[in-house]
């Protein structure tokens, strides 16, 4: 199939806004991978493959030599040609169609099929171009690369009862939510003074008042208002309202926001629900309405991002560290929990920035999981090249804006270079070092990330992604300017450009396999590219913020108490618990500050670098010290240095200011110093029992004083 579906439609009346928004963001036009690909020879499944209407000068004995099946080039298989698609929907190994124009055509023919069918899309990405004839690498890749099948996308399920609150001034707010009443359920709230014409018919409820806070999403929308009044029915030439209430709230599931002023949610285009057209453009008015009606229903909407709060390095022991997600994200779906975050997937709006930025990959994007997506471009670049492609360059887009743009730079312009391979993601912003580095190594010559038209600043994380891959292969003598972010989206300047890409040196390939965990892809990466590198340092400066790095500490200062041991999340700074002793693994740290903020002594410092030394992947001693012995038993316990500060700092204390006993008692081992505790008179104690006198007692001595 095509991808998973934006969203699944229980019941719902005309056309989804949530689909409109999502559905060439989460169905890309061809399938994404979700294991290893294996080779298209004796697979069994059928290609299709149509010149369409000979606009594509196709090489059938290549392509088919590329593909390893022998290949017949139709010329009009949605039309003419039509029964070829019919019988290969007979057999049980499903086939691969390649034309996604004309995809709905065939997934009727397919009817109930019992293999898979799969469409890629080699018109616009490849043959439909001024090197269509040299393209035939080119289509090889796409073939095998839409062969990987992505895992079901998992989803959350949303009611919308078509409650919608719209807000606005005057007039033009009392027209708007007039004309959803038989539709929707509107509630309208003006704001104050509310000065309006009263409706000689009142359809809905009425109030005035201002919106102070909001929060949720369609669906479950709660609204907070101040100075709420509702109007009285008595208002004739203009409405007048009754006392006002500061701090009510109300529920709905559908915000129209007529006030023409500042979005009442950051991220107000991400958040589903919430429709904000500019009140003095009726034509936007009217658009907001039709979606507001599509708003109803039962829906599922897509979990972009998985989270798996044990490896979050967020906090500890209420000392913030990393806050890299909470910084990226645009929708303010992500919130603080304790020690790690939460992420609210009704508000998510799937961008991935979080899961760009986050450095243990407790957060991971799902839609598809990031190991699909390393899969298809590691087929990809190389099936390209043993199909006889050089150079590869990868254009990575979304797959609503960046696939438009293909398509009309091919129309209209002279399409994609023959060495281009266009990867359709669902948002640019997912990508993170990890893809990119997986990517080089792979072989990519060059990495273009088309932007879309979000603003700059929601690009912020990527950019430092890329900033990181660049610094790494600048370091590594491969050269900057690798990986770059492409501002441009006019078709002819896209074209132009990708034409115009000066040849660099090719990149060893690699050939180990995607691997799950962001940490371990990206090690498997490093691994290949030093070991390749022109310059073959021990270690690459990385740029502030990169979550890679040495910690180093000043012994001098440090007293072993190993608050940052506790603190650390990845274990990267770790104790003997036999003897003073702090160690770090390098390739373990993730920079992300816990150690540094914990630290009492304020003597650690984080350096942001990439090293490639064995020594890095094993604990490095960075402090040792003789122990401190129990006074009592001689059991040692404790770095020296830590007990001495210790002493140092509470001998002047009130509590132990001249009671030497509780002084001696903090020289001692944890066992030693409870039984001195209660050995030693204590100032709340009552003195000895009396002993209990028994009836032998009284029978045996009866004269005896009581106090005997």
């Amino acid at each position: 199939t095509t991808g998973p579906p934006s969203i699944s439609l229980g019941m719902t009346i005309g056309r989804s806004l949530l689909r409109d928004k999502r559905e060439m963001q989460i169905g890309l036009p061809s399938p994404l991978p979700r294991c290893l690909i294996p080779p298209m020879n004796g697979t069994g499944k059928k290609l299709l493959i149509c010149d369409c209407e000979g606009t594509m000068k196709l090489d059938a004995a290549a392509l088919g030599s590329a593909c390893g099946q022998e290949l017949h080039i139709h010329r009009q298989l949605c039309r003419a040609e039509l029964d070829s698609a019919r019988e290969a929907a007979k057999g049980p190994d499903g086939c691969t169609i390649c034309c996604t124009q004309e995809a709905p055509l065939f997934d009727e023919i397919m009817g109930k099929a019992e293999g898979t069918t799969r469409y890629v899309n080699i018109r616009e990405c490849a043959g439909w171009s001024a090197e269509g004839e040299q393209a035939t690498a080119k289509i090889a890749a796409l073939i095998a690369a839409a062969q990987i099948d992505a895992p079901p996308t998992r989803t959350i399920p949303v009611l919308s009862e078509g409650r919608v609150l719209v807000y606005g001034h005057g007039d033009t707010a009392i027209e708007a939510a007039s004309r959803l009443v038989g539709r929707l359920d509107p509630t309208l709230v003006l704001i104050p003074p509310g000065d309006a014409l009263p409706p000689p018919v009142t359809r809905m409820p009425i109030l005035c008042g201002r919106i102070t806070n909001v929060s949720g999403a369609v669906g479950q929308f709660t609204v907070t208002l101040h100075d709420q009044a509702s109007a009285h029915p008595s208002s004739s030439t203009a409405l007048g309202f009754g006392t006002a209430r500061d701090g009510v709230t109300l529920d709905c599931d559908i915000i129209l926001d007529l006030s023409g002023g500042a979005a009442l949610l950051s991220g107000d285009d991400l958040r589903d629900g919430y429709l904000r057209p500019d009140p003095g453009n009726p034509a936007a008015v009217a658009g907001a309405l039709l979606d507001a009606t599509d708003l109803v229903g039962e829906f599922e909407k897509p979990i972009h991002v998985d989270l798996d709060d044990s490896l979050c390095a967020h906090s500890r022991n209420a000392v913030t560290g990393c806050t890299r997600c909470l910084d990226q994200c645009p929708a303010s779906a992500i919130t603080p929990a304790g020690d790690h975050v939460a992420i609210d997937p009704l508000i998510c709006a799937g961008c991935g920035s979080c899961a760009s930025v986050c450095p243990t990959g407790a957060i991971s994007y799902a839609v598809p999981p990031t190991t699909v997506l390393a899969q298809r471009l590691r087929t990809l670049l190389r099936q390209f090249v043993d199909a006889g492609g050089e150079a590869p360059v990868i254009l990575l887009h979304d797959a609503k804006e960046g696939e438009q743009a293909i398509s009309l730079a091919s129309r209209f312009a002279r399409g994609l270079p023959a060495r281009v391979l266009p990867v359709a993601v669902n948002e640019v912003t997912q990508l993170g070092f990890d893809i990119l580095a997986a990517a080089v190594a792979w072989g990519a010559e060059q990495i273009l990330i088309l932007a879309g038209p979000a603003p700059a600043e929601r690009r912020d994380g990527l950019a430092g992604q890329v900033a990181y891959v660049d610094a790494l292969l600048d370091g590594l003598g491969y050269g900057a300017g690798r990986i770059a972010i492409v501002e441009q989206r006019d078709p002819e300047a896209l074209s132009d450009l990708l034409y115009e890409l000066t040849p660099l040196d090719a990149m060893p390939a690699a050939s180990f396999l995607p691997v799950a965990g962001r940490r371990a892809l990206s090690q498997m990466a490093l691994s290949h590219l030093h070991e390749n590198a022109p310059n073959k340092v021990d270690a690459v400066a990385m740029p502030d913020g990169a979550p890679f790095g040495a910690v180093t500490i000043d012994t001098d200062g440090c007293t072993l108490c190993l608050a940052c041991v506790g603190a650390c999340p990845t274990d990267a700074l770790t104790d003997n618990p036999d003897a003073p002793m702090l160690s770090f693994t390098e390739q373990a740290c993730i920079q992300c500050g816990l150690c540094r903020a914990t630290c009492p002594e304020k003597v650690i410092t984080l350096t942001p670098r990439i090293s490639f030394d064995a020594a890095a992947r094993t604990p490095a001693l960075l402090k040792e010290e003789e122990p401190f012995e129990c006074v009592s038993c001689g059991k040692p316990f404790g770095a020296k240095s830590s007990v001495e500060r210790t002493l140092e700092r509470l001998v002047g204390h009130p509590m132990f200011a001249g009671n030497d006993a509780a002084i001696q008692r903090l020289r001692m081992c944890e066992e030693c110093r409870v039984i001195a505790h209660f050995t030693d008179e204590q100032p709340m104690t009552g003195g000895a029992v009396p002993r209990t006198r028994t009836t032998d007692d009284y029978l045996n001595n009866p004269d005896a004083d009581e106090d005997d």
